[in-house]
């Protein structure tokens, strides 16, 4: 008979890994991923939870739901003032699908994709690094984007998009060098296109060298490696994972 045993680096037993953006899309996926390993997932998006809350219960998942805006500085601050929080896998994220030049509000806009993409992960991460800094370490892995180092798949990724998420690849490097002698590893993921409702009408497979856009799940599997053990000498790394769109 096969042992099915997860190697202890790669569990996540007794573990609370906190999963933002869980609702739907790569990070609902993540928290799957997660509960499959072992972890007590935390979910947090502003929309219901109650869809992925069951999805995590029926595979026999442990979870509790933390629902909130993560603007809301007092909603960052509650999501690690119950549990100790071993990991942080921080999926919620914003794509505007308007063609940049049919947009008329174009500084409100800009301004709200900086909010959701760029300051919210640098306020996440920081409360989660002095959070687990105070408890002996963790690991915390970020979404990025091949729009953040090629500066978009197609012509019609939108500039402000392209330019929160290479604003989150450098924020990783800042953070761990902040966090990494402190027992914090704060890495993460470079997705390509992939379907999830956020990526809804962009339809770039003819134009990938897979001819397909990723599925969550795989963007899920990497990251919930960033959050074991398994990546206890990574730091400050981006892991590219699209499919060859990108290779740098």
């Amino acid at each position: 008979m096969v042992d099915l045993t997860l190697p202890a680096a790669l569990s996540l037993h007794n573990k609370h890994v906190l999963v933002t953006g869980a609702a739907s899309g790569i990070g609902r996926a993540t928290a799957l991923v997660l509960a499959s390993l072992g972890a007590h997932v935390v979910l947090c998006d502003r929309v219901s939870l109650d869809e992925v809350k069951a999805a995590v219960q029926d595979a026999h998942g442990e979870c509790t739901v933390q629902q909130g805006d993560l603007t809301d500085d007092a909603v960052v601050s509650s999501l690690f003032a119950t549990h100790r929080i071993h990991a942080l896998a921080h999926c919620a994220a914003i794509l505007d699908g308007r063609t940049w030049n049919d947009v008329a509000d174009w500084h409100e806009r800009f301004h709200r994709v900086m909010d959701i993409n760029v300051r919210v992960p640098l306020q996440m991460t920081w409360a989660a690094i002095e959070h687990m800094a105070t408890h002996g370490g963790g690991h915390i892995a970020l979404v990025g984007s091949v729009a953040g180092k090629t500066g978009g798949t197609s012509m019609t990724t939108p500039p402000d998009y392209a330019a929160s998420k290479g604003a989150v690849h450098t924020l990783v490097k800042w953070l761990s060098r902040n966090a990494v002698g402190r027992g914090v590893l704060v890495n993460a993921v470079a997705p390509g296109p992939v379907e999830t409702p956020m990526t809804r009408g962009f339809n770039l497979a003819p134009h990938l060298p897979m001819a397909r856009m990723g599925r969550p799940e795989e963007l899920a599997w990497p990251i919930a490696f960033l959050c074991t053990a398994a990546s206890s000498y990574m730091s400050g790394a981006i892991l590219d994972v699209n499919g060859g769109a990108f290779v740098g």
